[in-house]
């Protein structure tokens, strides 16, 4: 069955830190794109990095510097280290592979806050 499953998510304290991980199945893993996408309440869902089968990462501005992407292609799974955890970094995560196919996951709660 082809799906991404999400893991890691949780409530941290401002300044703290938290790591996603996404499980991937059913796909040749190191042909995909992954993604890591959040979306908060009321807003659009946001790209903040994506990383290439050769391990390129690209962050979006909001997450530069504070976070990082990883993958593993012989575990199929990429990685979310999020550091300096802010209140504004609230939302769900989404993982996502695109490749022959576009697949998401369900998404993980990250809740930063005192």
């Amino acid at each position: 069955q082809v799906q991404l499953v999400e893991s890691g998510g949780g409530l941290v304290q401002p300044g703290g830190s938290l790591r996603l991980s996404c499980a991937a199945y059913g796909i040749v893993f190191r042909n995909y794109i992954m993604h890591w996408y959040r979306q908060s309440p009321g807003k659009d869902r946001d790209l903040i990095a994506h990383i290439d089968g050769a391990g390129n990462p690209i962050y979006g501005d909001s997450v530069k510097g504070r976070f990082a992407i990883s993958r593993d292609n012989t575990r199929k799974s990429v990685d979310l280290q999020m550091n300096a955890l802010k209140p504004e970094d609230t939302a769900v995560y989404y993982c996502r592979a695109l490749g022959s196919r576009d697949i998401w996951g369900q998404g993980t709660q990250v809740i930063v806050s005192s």
